[in-house]
């Protein structure tokens, strides 16, 4: 399915390059300009090609998604000018469509890439029946070291969220990625050490986490003992007793074979005491609900990362959300959109941040 996907996407960026150097083409003064050096106007009308391919230079995979978006507005935008020239009944002396979605497509990239180089904090506060006093979680995830999380970013980041005065932090899976370095590895695991948090960090592992390929510079025993001598907790599938306040229940990834079922995992729990489940993939609602969680934390969809990504796999896949909050009962489910995202550093769908999660008794 992925190889299908790949190539389907390869195609449209060729016959999409095409159609965007003949439409850029069409512009005004391109044209003009073609009445008099003709290889020079074909040469300007490769801009949207030279442009997305400036973006190889940090992967293929957002080369790709800069050159869709071209195409896509382009297409998006002819039709539009089309239905109303035909409401007009008459054409218009310039190609003002062509003008409006380049303009369009430069901005919208523009903010797509400030979205996912700028971490925002949002704020939750919930209210907690077993709850004896606040308690503040911090939640981050999907960092995916490398992309725009590295180690010069992500220490920054932790100085920030350190003077916010969490409780604690959870770190809900892809914390770094198949091709992470272990010079970021390192510089962030360190920066979680240098956390000074009254109940520490909590990590799960993310489907990335263990890698995909094997082209990383380190290994999963590695990256667990680099947390570990940092002070971080791993959590695989139990859960832990913290100042015998409240459990913090870490799961397994769903892509994990014979993870544990939630009726499992908190048997022979104390009822009376709030339980705090991190699982990465927002997909076990019903199940995290009926085992009296309190607060159920995940990512992995990256807020939906790319408009409308998030809305149309919401509708196709198992994810019961795909970013944000929401209640079922007294349980409360939060889903981050991520302190970074995979692969291509731009975010139309949603913004990175960190979020922090007030916790009060009811």
């Amino acid at each position: 399915m992925w190889r299908l996907l790949m190539i389907v996407l390869f195609c449209f960026c060729i016959l999409g390059g095409v159609y965007t150097v003949f439409r850029f083409h069409r512009l005004d003064f391109v044209r003009r300009l073609g009445q008099k050096r003709r290889l020079l106007s074909w040469l300007i009308s490769l801009f949207p090609l030279a442009f997305s391919a400036l973006f190889l230079l940090i992967n293929p995979y957002t080369a790709a998604v800069v050159l869709v978006h071209f195409v896509l507005f382009w297409l998006l935008g002819d039709l539009a000018a089309w239905i109303v020239k035909k409401l007009r009944r008459r054409p218009y002396r310039h190609d003002y469509a062509g003008y409006i979605v380049l303009a369009f497509t430069l901005i919208w990239l523009g903010i797509g890439w400030y979205n996912a180089h700028h971490v925002y904090t949002t704020f939750y506060t919930f209210p907690v029946e077993r709850l004896d006093a606040p308690l503040r979680v911090a939640l981050v995830a999907d960092s995916h070291l490398g992309i725009t999380q590295t180690k010069e970013n992500f220490p920054k980041e932790m100085e920030k969220l350190q003077a916010q005065h969490p409780d604690l932090l959870i770190l809900a899976g892809d914390f770094v990625d198949d091709d992470s370095s272990r010079e970021d590895m390192l510089a962030a695991c360190e920066a979680l050490g240098k956390l000074d948090l009254p109940y520490g960090v909590y990590f799960i592992y993310g489907n990335h986490d263990a890698g995909y390929f094997r082209y990383r510079s380190f290994s999963g025993a590695e990256l667990e003992a680099a947390l570990a001598a940092n002070g971080v907790t791993i959590l695989k599938d139990e859960a832990l007793l913290v100042d015998d306040r409240f459990y913090i229940l870490g799961r397994l990834d769903r892509s994990y074979h014979g993870r544990a079922d939630m009726e499992t995992l908190t048997a022979g729990l104390d009822p009376t005491k709030p339980l705090i489940v991190a699982d990465h993939q927002p997909t076990d609602y019903a199940a995290q609900a009926a085992a009296g969680a309190d607060l159920v934390v995940s990512g992995h969809t990256h807020g939906g990362h790319l408009f409308p990504m998030g809305q149309i796999g919401l509708l196709m896949g198992p994810n019961n959300r795909f970013k944000g909050a929401e209640t079922r009962g007294s349980t409360h489910f939060v889903v981050t959109s991520g302190i970074s995202g995979w692969a291509v550093p731009i975010k139309t769908g949603c913004a990175s941040e960190v979020v922090l999660i007030d916790l009060i008794p009811q």
